[in-house]
C-alpha cells in the first residue's frame, strides 16, 4: 500500500502536499473522504504536487491523501469493446445506472465485472516455453473480436499448470508460468497497464501498406499509412468529427477507439447512437461491436482530459498486441492541449506560445509515436494509426497546436471553411493538404490498386494545381479572355472536384468508394479531358463542348454507377469516344 499525507494547499484541480513522504512521481492517489482519483506530477523536497481527476470542490487543507503504490493505470481484460468509458476508464454505462445521468466525485464503480464468466479456449499445453507475450487463451469478447489473453510484457517461462476450457471470471487464473529465475506466475485475463508507459514491442515496420479508408480524396490524394499518424484540423463547422466518424465507419481496421477529448457532449451521444445502430460492413454485426468510444466531454474535469487521450492509446495498444490494426480517433487535441495550458497555469509554470505550456511540442511528440505498425513481442503483427482532428480558434493554421502536431504527423488534411460553407464535403483542401506516405505507399498501390492508380492520381491534382493558377487570373480579368485549352482546365477541374472529390456520406453507393471504381472514375475523368484536349487542338470551341451533356454524365457517375457493377465504366469510355467521333465529324 502507498504513503499517506495531508493536503497543504489547493488551486482547482491541482493539490499540494506539504514536504517528501515517500510519493513516487506518476503514482496514483487518492484524495479526500470521497477518495477522489488524482496522480503525482511533481516531487520535490518541500512539496509533492497532484493533479486531481475530479471536481475538488470540498475538499480543504488537512484531508488526507492515500497513495496507491502504482502509476495510474488502465485495467486490461475483456469487456473494453462495445463500452463506453470516462478518461481515467470508469464505465459510463454502469455509473448511470448506479448513480444517473452525471458522474458523481468519488463514484467507484467495478470495472470489469469481476462476477461475469467468460468462455475461454486455452491454445497452450503444459511444459510449453512461452515468450513475452505469447497467447494463453482465447475469449470471444464481442460477435466481431476475439480477445486474446497474452502473458503480460516482461512475463515468460515454462507452462506450469494450465486450465481446461471452461467459463472463467478475470480474476481467475488460466495458466501458471515458471519464470526462468523460478518464480511461478499466475496468468489471469485481468492485467494493469500504465497509461504514459508505451507497451513494448519486438520491431518496427516501414509504412509500406496504406489505411483503406473508401473516401476518395484521402485514398487517392493524401493517403494515411497502417500504422501511421495523420492530422486534421480545420475551424468549426468545417466537418472534423464528421470526416472522422466517416474514417471510423470504413476504414480497414479491425478496431476502433474513439476519443472525445473535451468535445460537445451531444456530440458524443450522435456518435454512440449511430455506431450503435450502424452495420459493420466488415462482419455484418454492429459496428460497437468492434469499437471503444472514451468521452471527456467539455464539462468534465479538465485534469482528466489530458488523462484521455493516453487512455485511448494504452487500450490500442494492448489490442495490437494480440495481432489487430487499430485505429485512433482523437476528436480534438486542441482541447487536450488546453487542459495543458490550464494545469500548467495553476502549477504557476513560465508560459510559452500563446500560453502553452514550454512541453507542448514533446508532449504531442510523445502521443504520436505511438503509432506504428510494428512486430509484437508474440510474434504477430499489428499496427495503431492515429487521427488527431485540431481545433485551431478561428481556423488560424499558424497557431502553436496545428504547427507543433505538423512536425510529428506525415499526412495533413487541412479542412477548409469556405469549403464547408459551400456544402463541398468532406471540406479537404486539395492545395494546402499534403501527405508524404504517397512515395512509400506507391508500390502497395501498383499491386493491389493497379499500375496506373499513382499515375492517375499525379495527373489529377497536377490539374486541380493548373486550376488554382488560372483563378488567380480569373479573379482578375475573368474567364471569358482565357483561351479555350485553359477553359478546358477549368471545366476538367469542376468535373473532378463535383465528380470526384466531393463524396455524400449519407449515399449508399458514394459513403464508401473501393480502389478499384476510384481508379475507374480517374481513368474516365482523364480519358475526357484526353479527348477533349484533341478537340481543343483541332480549334474546336470550348462552348461547343458545353453544349453536350458529357461533363455531367462523368459527374454524375459516383451515384449511377454501383460499386459492384464496375463493367458499366465501359459505356462511359464509349460514350467519351462517341462525343469525340462526333465533334470531330462535325468539324470536318
Amino acid at each position: 500500500m502507498g504513503v499517506t499525507g495531508k493536503i497543504y494547499g489547493i488551486n482547482g484541480p491541482i493539490v499540494t502536499i506539504r514536504g517528501n513522504l515517500g510519493f513516487k512521481m506518476n503514482e496514483m492517489v487518492y484524495v479526500g473522504q470521497m477518495r477522489l482519483v488524482g496522480e503525482v506530477i511533481g516531487l520535490t523536497r518541500e512539496m509533492t504536487t497532484v493533479q486531481v481527476y475530479e471536481e475538488t470542490s470540498g475538499l480543504k487543507p488537512g484531508d488526507a491523501v492515500a497513495g496507491a503504490g502504482k502509476p495510474i493505470s488502465v485495467t486490461l481484460a475483456p469487456g473494453i469493446l462495445n463500452n463506453i468509458f470516462d478518461g481515467i476508464e470508469r464505465p459510463l454505462e454502469r455509473i448511470a445506472e448506479k448513480h444517473g445521468a452525471f458522474i458523481p466525485r468519488g463514484a467507484d464503480v467495478e470495472f470489469p465485472d469481476r462476477k461475469k464468466r467468460w468462455s475461454a479456449h486455452m491454445t497452450v499445453k503444459e511444459g510449453e516455453e512461452l515468450p513475452e507475450g505469447a497467447v494463453i487463451a482465447e475469449v470471444p469478447e464481442t460477435r466481431s473480436i476475439v480477445h486474446k489473453v497474452m502473458l503480460p510484457p516482461g512475463v515468460r517461462g515454462r507452462v506450469e499448470r494450465v486450465q481446461p476450457d471452461g467459463e472463467y471470471t478475470v480474476c481467475d487464473e488460466l495458466a501458471a508460468i515458471r519464470t526462468p529465475d523460478g518464480k511461478l506466475i499466475s496468468v489471469a485475463m485481468l492485467q494493469e497497464w500504465p497509461i504514459r508507459t508505451p507497451r513494448p514491442v519486438a520491431g518496427r515496420y516501414p509504412a509500406d501498406r496504406p489505411l483503406v479508408t473508401g473516401q476518395r480524396i484521402l485514398d487517392t490524394l493524401f493517403p494515411i499509412a497502417k500504422g501511421g499518424t495523420a492530422a486534421l484540423p480545420g475551424g468549426f463547422g468545417t466537418g472534423k468529427t464528421m470526416t472522422q466518424h466517416q474514417l471510423a465507419k470504413w476504414c480497414d481496421a479491425d478496431i476502433i477507439i474513439y476519443i472525445g477529448c473535451g468535445e460537445r457532449g451531444n456530440e458524443m451521444t450522435n456518435v454512440l447512437e449511430e455506431f450503435g445502430e450502424l452495420e459493420d460492413p466488415k462482419t455484418g454485426n454492429l459496428l460497437m461491436d468492434r469499437t471503444v468510444l472514451i468521452a471527456n466531454t467539455s464539462n468534465m474535469p479538465v485534469a482528466a482530459r489530458e488523462a484521455s487521450i493516453y487512455t485511448g492509446i494504452t487500450l490500442a495498444e494492448y489490442y495490437r498486441d494480440m495481432g489487430y490494426h487499430v485505429a485512433i480517433m482523437a476528436d480534438s487535441t486542441s482541447r487536450w492541449a488546453e487542459a495543458l495550458r490550464e494545469l500548467s497555469g495553476r502549477l504557476e509554470e513560465m508560459p510559452a506560445e500563446e500560453g502553452f505550456p514550454a512541453y507542448l511540442a514533446s508532449r504531442l511528440s510523445a502521443f504520436y509515436e505511438r503509432a506504428g505498425y510494428v512486430k509484437n513481442l508474440n510474434g504477430t503483427d499489428g499496427s495503431v494509426t492515429v487521427i488527431g482532428a485540431v481545433s485551431p480558434q478561428g481556423g488560424d493554421f499558424s497557431e502553436p497546436v496545428t504547427q507543433n502536431t505538423k512536425r510529428f504527423v506525415r499526412c495533413f488534411l487541412a479542412l477548409d471553411k469556405s469549403l464547408a460553407y459551400a456544402r463541398h464535403y468532406p471540406a479537404i483542401n486539395w492545395l494546402t493538404s499534403y501527405s508524404e506516405y504517397v512515395g512509400d505507399l506507391s508500390a502497395w498501390y501498383d499491386v493491389n490498386a493497379g499500375e496506373d492508380f499513382i499515375y492517375c492520381r499525379n495527373e489529377i491534382l497536377n490539374i486541380l494545381t493548373m486550376e488554382n493558377r488560372l483563378n488567380e487570373i480569373v479573379k482578375l480579368i475573368g474567364s471569358d479572355v482565357l483561351p479555350d485549352d485553359q477553359k478546358l482546365i477549368l471545366e476538367i477541374a469542376r468535373v473532378i472536384r463535383l465528380g470526384f472529390l466531393q463524396q455524400n456520406a449519407f449515399h449508399r453507393e458514394d459513403t464508401y468508394v473501393p480502389l478499384a471504381k476510384q481508379l475507374r472514375m480517374m481513368e474516365v475523368i482523364l480519358h475526357l479531358y484526353d479527348r477533349c484536349k484533341a478537340l481543343v487542338e483541332r480549334n474546336m470551341p470550348m462552348a461547343l463542348l458545353r453544349e453536350s451533356d458529357v461533363f455531367e454524365k462523368i459527374i454524375a457517375i459516383k451515384y449511377d454507377v454501383a460499386n459492384g457493377e464496375l463493367d458499366k465504366f465501359e459505356d462511359y469510355d464509349e460514350m467519351i469516344e462517341e462525343f469525340y467521333q462526333h465533334l470531330m465529324a462535325t468539324n470536318a
